[in-house]
C-alpha cells in the first residue's frame, strides 16, 4: 500500500531532478571562449631580448616613442568553459564571451590552430614588408627586413609592423619620428597594396593599449563603434583604411597641424 505525500513533500521530490539538471548544466562544457586584454609589444624595440625589426641593405634610424602592437588572450580550444564562467564574465568590461568557433575557426586541435596562426603571422609580416617598401619606393632586392615576434600569431599586427618599418627607414620624411615621441598602439591587418583590414577584439585591445601607456590607438575604420563602446579614458581613437592614411594621421599628430580623423 502506497502512502500519500504531503504537498511540501511532493514539491521537494519533484524539485530534486530540476536541481540536479541545473547543477549539471552549470558545470557542463559550452562552446565558448573567454577573452581578455593580452600582451603588447613595441615593434620599434625589443621583445624578449630580440629586436622586433631588423634591416639590412639600408641604414636604420634611431627612433623615439613606441609603436605597440596589441593582443587578446582567450581560453584555449580544449579548455572547459561552463555556464558559471559565461555568467561570471558576461557583464565584465575587461572580458568578452565569444563563440569558440569565432576565436578558433581554423582547426580542432591546439597544434592545428598554432600552425594556422603562425602561417597567418608569416603572411602578415611578408605583406607588411612589401607594403612598407612599396610606400617608400625601395626595392625588396636591395633592402631586407626581418620581423621577429615570439609567441604571437595571426595577422592583426600587420599595420603596426608596416608603420614600424617605415619609421625605422624613413621616419616622417623630414627627420622626425612617426610617433612624435608618443606611445602609439594599434591593430589592423594589411595587404601588400597598403589596404588596412578589420580584426577582432578591438574593445579588449584598447584596454591593453591604455594599460601599457598608449595615448593614441590606430584601428580599422569599420570597428569604430565597437572601440567607442568600451573606450578607456585618455586614449584617442584614430580610424584608418589605408597605410597612407595612417602615416598622414601620425605626421599630422606629430606636427600638430592637418586633419586627424576620429571615431
Amino acid at each position: 500500500m502506497l502512502s500519500r505525500l504531503t504537498r511540501p513533500q511532493a514539491v521537494a521530490v519533484c524539485a530534486l531532478p530540476v536541481v540536479a539538471l541545473l547543477a549539471t548544466a552549470a558545470f557542463a562544457p559550452l562552446p565558448f571562449s573567454v577573452a581578455q586584454p593580452g600582451m603588447t609589444a613595441n615593434v620599434l624595440g625589443e621583445n624578449r631580448g630580440t629586436q622586433v625589426i631588423t634591416v639590412s641593405g639600408a641604414a636604420a634610424r634611431k627612433t623615439s616613442g613606441q609603436l605597440r602592437m596589441v593582443t587578446i588572450e582567450a581560453t584555449g580550444p580544449d579548455a572547459t568553459v561552463t555556464l558559471g564562467d559565461v555568467a561570471g564574465n558576461w557583464f565584465r568590461t575587461d572580458r568578452a564571451v565569444m563563440p569558440r568557433d569565432a576565436v578558433y575557426p581554423s582547426g580542432n586541435t591546439v597544434k592545428e590552430i598554432q600552425q594556422h596562426n603562425q602561417a597567418q603571422m608569416r603572411q602578415s609580416q611578408d605583406a607588411a614588408t612589401q607594403a612598407a617598401l612599396k610606400y617608400l619606393g625601395l626595392s625588396a632586392g636591395k633592402v631586407k627586413v626581418t620581423l621577429t615576434l615570439a609567441d604571437v600569431g595571426g595577422p592583426s599586427a600587420g599595420l603596426l609592423f608596416t608603420l614600424g618599418i617605415i619609421d625605422k627607414l624613413h621616419g616622417d620624411g623630414s627627420g622626425g619620428d612617426l610617433t612624435g615621441g608618443r606611445t602609439i598602439a594599434g591593430t589592423g591587418t594589411i595587404d601588400a597594396s597598403g589596404t588596412v583590414g578589420a580584426v577582432g577584439g578591438v574593445a579588449l585591445k584598447t584596454q591593453a593599449a591604455r594599460r601599457d601607456g598608449a595615448t593614441v590607438f590606430l584601428l580599422p575604420q569599420a570597428e569604430c563603434a565597437e572601440a567607442r563602446a568600451e573606450l578607456p579614458k585618455g586614449l584617442r581613437l584614430v580610424p584608418v583604411t589605408t597605410l597612407k592614411g595612417a602615416v598622414n594621421s601620425l605626421v599630422a599628430l606629430e606636427k600638430g597641424k592637418g586633419p586627424v580623423p576620429s571615431c
